[in-house]
């Protein structure tokens, strides 16, 4: 087996501390002087106006006997002392963001990704590379016209993710290269096994033989960046702009506008005011994801499936097929004409719970058709067999297919609980096969959860009264908090129990013999060759 990339560190990680870019305190905190300034010059457009008019428009009115700051300045000749005070203020501004740039800094070892800042109050926070659940690479509209980029490093507790900001976007990408070969495990794994071919197994040998590889490394520089691949799925503009207009967002609006209108009939008419707000309102909510999922992009790497996306800001993730803790295909209801369908995933995010933006990579695929999904999910999948696609997509996401004495692989809700599912209950149901779990959901809104054996943390099982009564129990499949539920009711008791069992010692079988935590090299290659065909 061959690295992918021989040799490819760049200076920034060859153990050593570096600074940010020297832009970095500006684009931190200085934009908020930006802002203030712009708010003083607007206030003061007037006294602008007068200063350029009064000579030649005598109408224009004298601000001089207003009482305000600056009046009192030129009345006592204190303009010069004033611009003094300015130029003062302004040097030690930049005086504390050259200090602050310099006590920012951060390195890259063989172990760790390190950050440290602060002045006064002094931060360092680290993130093991063995935890490392990928690398975002985002560019701001401002930060991206000035050649800037900036990294986050996502760990694998709450909060616990580490942040590069800012860097060249160069530097930017040829560090998260380092950070993701460097965490994948697999120069530690080549160095055992060159020593076990020589006849030995020390540990100790391995490590040093990775560390004469490093050392190598940095005396014979870095090679040129490999290009990146194109991206195996393309999303027409008209498509993108149609299926966020008919998500499900559309029918909560157009029920609070039927209940208006009606409302304004049998009542007061004030009540039709309301639509406008809420008009506004959905129309920004679709403005707003439009542009955050223009320019996407997916397509196979070594490292893992790199994701980019983004109008203004272009966020950039690449995620190791190992970080994958759960994948979803749902298909709102005014979707179905269109064949269209969205992707979704549990990964860590290593954010805080009240984080904001903790999800923002959990949609994979905005909207695409099965062609589409299907490429999708090989790369998010490279270890499911052949034979276990039909599963997926014939049986799961279009299932079930009964037609012509074929029957459904799936375990579905039992004819005497279809009251618990009185559209779906021949729909829900779940199916163990080699290496997921699959659960299949829904009639009206559709959805097929994969929940890889790898990944799964536990299983459990959960029974109420009704439950106990008409021999049904609800299923949990036990991953890492995310939008991809783990739920699956109203299936038989005795096939849940049963399917309890199994999955136990399956996940403990796939926990041993899965070694995707080091994508780099076989996974890539067959995600990718997986993509291709």
């Amino acid at each position: 087996m061959t690295d992918p990339l021989p040799g490819a560190r760049s200076p920034l990680s060859d153990g050593e501390w570096h600074r940010m870019h020297p832009l970095t305190p500006l684009f931190r905190g200085g934009l908020v002087l930006v802002i203030v300034a712009g708010i003083v010059i607007s206030n003061l457009r007037e006294r602008i106006i007068d200063f350029f008019l009064r000579t030649t428009v005598p109408e224009v009115p004298d601000f001089e006997n207003t009482g305000d700051p600056i009046d009192f300045i030129v009345r006592h000749n204190l303009v010069l002392w004033a611009l003094l005070a300015v130029l003062v203020v302004v040097v030690a501004l930049i005086g504390l963001f050259y200090t602050a740039w310099r006590f920012h800094s951060f390195r890259i070892t063989g172990d760790d990704v390190e950050v440290r800042h602060g002045v006064l109050f002094r931060s360092h926070r680290r993130a093991p590379l063995d935890r490392v659940q990928g690398v975002n690479l985002t560019r701001p509209m401002l930060a991206r016209l000035c050649g800037m980029a900036k990294l986050e490093v996502v760990g694998a507790g709450s909060d616990s993710n580490v942040k590069l900001e800012y860097l060249s976007t160069s530097n930017a990408e040829q560090v998260r290269a380092d950070i993701l070969r460097l965490a994948s495990g697999r120069r530690l794994a080549e160095a055992q096994a060159r020593d076990a071919a020589a006849g030995g197994s020390s540990r100790v040998q391995a490590v040093a033989s990775v560390v004469s590889d490093a050392l190598t490394d940095i005396v014979l520089g870095a090679e040129d960046p490999v290009a990146e691949p194109a991206s195996v799925v393309e999303i027409p503009v008209v498509r993108l702009l149609l299926s966020r207009v008919l998500g499900r967002g559309t029918i909560i609006i157009l029920v609070l506008i039927g209940i208006a209108v009606w409302g304004s009939i049998v009542g007061t008419p004030w009540i039709l005011f309301t639509v406008v707000p809420m008009v506004l309102a959905f129309g920004a909510v679709i403005v707003r994801s439009t542009t955050k999922a223009l320019r996407y992009a997916i397509a196979p790497t070594p490292d893992g499936v790199r994701i980019t996306y983004g109008l203004f800001t272009t966020v950039t993730e690449t995620l190791p097929p190992g970080r994958i803790h759960a994948i979803e295909v749902t298909q709102p209801l005014l979707w179905r004409p269109a064949g269209w369908w969205a992707v979704r995933v549990n990964r860590m995010t290593g954010k805080s719970a009240n984080a904001n933006e903790s999800d923002q990579f959990a949609e994979v695929l905005p909207v695409g058709d099965r062609a589409d999904v299907e490429r999708v999910l090989r790369l998010l999948l490279p270890g499911m067999p052949e034979d276990g696609w039909p599963l997926v997509f014939e049986h799961g996401i279009l299932g079930p297919r009964t037609g012509a004495g074929d029957a459904d692989p799936y375990t579905n809700t039992p004819r005497r609980a279809r009251l618990l599912r009185l559209l779906s209950w021949r729909r829900n149901g779940f199916r163990l096969a080699e290496g997921a779990l699959f659960f299949r959901r829904g009639y009206i809104w559709r959805s097929l959860a994969v929940f890889p054996l790898a990944r799964l943390q536990s299983v459990g099982l959960r029974q109420g009264p009704l439950a106990r009564a008409l021999r049904v129990a609800t299923l949990h499949a036990h991953t890492i908090t995310g939008r991809v539920s783990g739920t699956l009711g109203a299936v038989d008791r005795d096939a849940a129990v049963d399917v309890f069992v199994r999955v136990e010692a399956a996940a403990v079988a796939a926990g041993v013999a899965d070694h995707t935590h080091r994508w780099a090299g076989d996974a890539g290659a067959a995600a990718a060759a997986g993509a291709a065909s």
